[in-house]
């Protein structure tokens, strides 16, 4: 048993979810020797060297930041064993050779946004909603070969809002995650937790992955019941964004808002009064559009949206 501030701690992630968790390791008192995040990347319209927020954060708080552009470099595994780190924890990060996850003597522990043996990938999130989940949750569990099938250490469940998007989700989750991932610290240090393996009885066809998003499943099919429609646009919401076709641009829909009712309309045919609403017809039903992104131009509410635009033959 062990006072868990004593743990020397590598801390390996990228984005704004791995931030809540480096935070609340940083309040609790933990020993951060040192983060790993991407390489400073060119962005904008200048293409300046952007730091990651994780970066952003270390260097405030006066953390050592590591960036190797590949994490098997002879270079950055000789720097990461000089460490000699108790525990190394990765949140929102890249895939981990074994020379990396391997090398502290307490294992590397994982944050995912499921629950674990579900939804295994790397957009659990977003799957979570697009499928018409009714609650997700958070797993931490140590590294192992083959991605997100490590021994789970902890797990905290949570429901999903029937009009929820993956952006509001993303946001508890990542407060939720880093509250467990410092009891999931607290608990190896000390001993009490016992490793799980992730569900055996579970049959493989019974488990749901999360493969990243691509192109084709952003795509809005108007043929499909209002309730799929609806899951698939607050799934993929704010970004990448579900879409259609109108007029021959792209609009991203950001909300929307379910009408179960018999359609006048063809599917995949609008409505709208041009002020108020604009809503496309389903295989039962319709969908309101509440926000908007058309092809160019910026995020808007529907109402603000028609006020600008023109459809084609008005």
């Amino acid at each position: 048993m062990r006072d868990y501030r004593s743990l020397r701690i590598v801390f390996m992630g990228t984005p704004e979810f791995a931030v809540a968790s480096l935070n609340a390791l940083v309040e609790a008192g933990c020993n951060i020797v040192a983060v790993i995040t991407a390489p400073d990347k060119p962005a904008g319209r200048g293409m300046k060297l952007t730091e990651s927020v994780v970066k952003k954060y270390a260097v405030e708080n006066g953390l050592k930041v590591l960036q190797p552009e590949k994490l098997k470099n002879p270079e950055f595994l000789t720097a990461l064993k000089s460490l000699n780190a108790d525990l190394q924890i990765v949140v929102a990060f890249r895939m981990l050779p074994e020379a990396v996850w391997n090398m502290s003597p307490m294992g590397t522990v994982n944050v995912h946004g499921s629950l674990l043996p579900q939804y295994r990938g790397a957009a659990p999130i977003n799957w979570a909603i697009i499928n018409g989940e009714k609650e997700t949750g958070v797993t931490t569990f140590k590294l192992k070969h083959e991605i997100d099938t490590g021994d789970i250490l902890l797990q905290e469940r949570f429901p999903i809002g029937d009009d929820e998007t993956a952006g509001e989700v993303h946001d508890r989750m990542k407060e939720i995650g880093a509250k467990i991932l410092v009891e999931t610290v607290k608990g190896l240090a000390e001993g009490s937790l016992t490793e799980q393996p992730q569900t055996l009885e579970l049959k493989p066809q019974t488990l749901v992955h999360a493969p990243k998003i691509h192109t084709d499943t952003c795509i809005i099919h108007w043929d499909r019941p209002v309730e799929t429609v609806h899951n698939l646009i607050r799934g993929l919401s704010p970004y990448p964004g579900a879409f259609t076709i109108l007029n021959e641009k792209m609009l991203k829909v950001i909300r929307s808002k379910k009408e179960i009712t018999y359609p006048k309309s063809t599917e995949g045919d609008y409505e709208t009064d041009g002020r108020t609403f604009l809503k496309f017809a389903c295989s039962d039903g319709y969908i309101h559009l509440l926000e908007v992104q058309l092809e160019g131009k910026k995020r808007m509410s529907i109402t603000d949206f028609l006020k600008g635009y023109r459809f084609n033959g008005n």
